[in-house]
């Protein structure tokens, strides 16, 4: 294990050390949630009393497979706590979807009473500057990319590894990474991404976590997020 993998589960850990006893729990997709899905798991093993509710098959299976009970988010009625992973920290903004699940992420991530974010120290940035995916409605696609265009970005759709043609979400969609540059004013992109037809959802995710757990050489930085 890689030095960065030992920060991405120590912050991960720290994230489902406040878990309660018969919480609900957001379960992020991503090599760290995945790590507080495995440590969600152990607890589990030890008695802890949880239900998991996956933002991602990739997140399902992984639950299944240590023991995290999983549930539809319709099938409760409330999220107490999602931990989930991201690409970049700036401030109160997040950049998601580096795995595509960010729809899905969103919903959960938004629902829960507490979004813990938990990451290793090479994700935090100044400002947001990686390109911003979008999940795309397969037939909108050549107009979201020409809309993109027209905002200053630059569009790529997402390709897959292991079959020819486009990464396919867990909804059936397509994803386009869109290169802006240096994001100043992440939460006004955010309101212009949105409000483009055959969006289903971006990966700027603004002032809606409420702690980040960063791994670091040191031991884990736990940062609230400022409501002011």
């Amino acid at each position: 294990m890689t030095a960065r993998d030992v920060h991405k589960r120590e912050a991960a850990e720290a994230a489902v050390a406040t878990v309660s006893d018969g919480d609900v729990v957001g379960l992020g997709s991503g090599s760290t949630a995945a790590h507080a899905i495995r440590a969600l798991g152990a607890g589990v093993a030890e008695g802890l009393d949880v239900v998991g509710i996956p933002t991602s098959y990739q997140a399902a299976d992984l639950a299944r497979e240590v023991g995290v009970p999983v549930r539809a988010p319709a099938d409760v009625s409330g999220i107490d706590v999602a931990i989930d992973g991201a690409d970049q920290l700036a401030g109160d903004a997040l950049l998601k979807g580096g795995g595509a699940s960010h729809a899905r992420e969103r919903v959960v991530d938004a629902a829960a009473d507490r979004f813990l974010v938990v990451v290793d120290a090479s994700k935090r940035a100044d400002a947001l500057d990686a390109p911003v995916p979008l999940e795309v409605l397969p037939d909108a696609r050549p107009f979201v990319a020409a809309q993109i265009d027209a905002l200053g970005g630059t569009p790529t759709v997402r390709g897959a590894t292991a079959k020819s043609g486009p990464v396919i979400t867990d909804n059936g969609n397509q994803v386009l990474d869109c290169d802006f540059g240096p994001i100043p004013t992440p939460a006004r992109l955010a309101e212009q991404l949105q409000a483009i037809p055959g969006v289903i959802d971006h990966g700027l995710f603004v002032g809606l976590f409420d702690v980040a757990y960063v791994g670091t050489e040191t031991g884990v930085d736990v940062i609230e997020r400022s409501c002011s």
